[in-house]
């Protein structure tokens, strides 16, 4: 089954603010946008774009407190049950020299869930083709995006309207 393609028009600006800018008017004008992408972490988008707070640390504490009951529990279970030895004099099950393994364990655990979980959310794996609207969006331009493809030619030329009226140093359309 082959990829269904997209026709998209994009706006690359200069500036930072002068994207935050953008975003901002093109959601007081109820336009949908594709996507806001940009070449580092622009502080304050999140909110001008009315998302939503990512639930992947909540994620990451579940990961976690697996992790930290997998480490706790196979040191329980290998020192006081399965291979109980006496070193002398001490307990079968000394609590606190689990604490290094468990905290290891809950870290180990933490990261690799994320990190799954993560790539699993954006489709990052290992062979998927990019779909790179403009190279230059990782080094230095900051761009947003509109899906026209089932887009009338007047709501294109209102988007291409709104990118004159926010400052767009270019506007291009392409088919990915």
């Amino acid at each position: 089954m082959a990829a269904e393609s997209k026709k998209v028009l994009y706006g690359l600006y200069n500036d930072e603010e002068d994207l935050k800018s953008a975003v901002k008017t093109a959601r007081h004008d109820h336009l949908d946008m594709m996507d806001v992408l940009t070449p580092f972490p622009v502080h304050g988008l999140d909110p001008i774009m009315g998302l939503a707070e990512s639930r992947l640390h909540i994620l990451g504490f579940i990961y976690g407190a697996i992790g930290a009951s997998f480490g706790f529990g196979f040191m329980s279970w290998a020192l006081a049950s399965d291979w109980p030895i006496l070193f002398g004099g001490k307990p079968y099950w000394p609590v606190p020299s689990f604490i290094p393994i468990t905290f290891e364990m809950t870290v180990l655990f933490a990261a690799w869930g994320m990190t799954i979980t993560f790539y699993t959310i954006c489709g990052m794996w290992p062979g998927v083709k990019a779909k790179i609207l403009d190279n230059r969006i990782t080094d230095d331009k900051f761009c947003i995006a509109f899906d026209v493809t089932d887009t009338d030619d007047k709501s294109v030329d209102g988007i291409k309207a709104f990118f004159k009226k926010t400052g767009a140093a270019e506007v291009n359309l392409k088919t990915i």
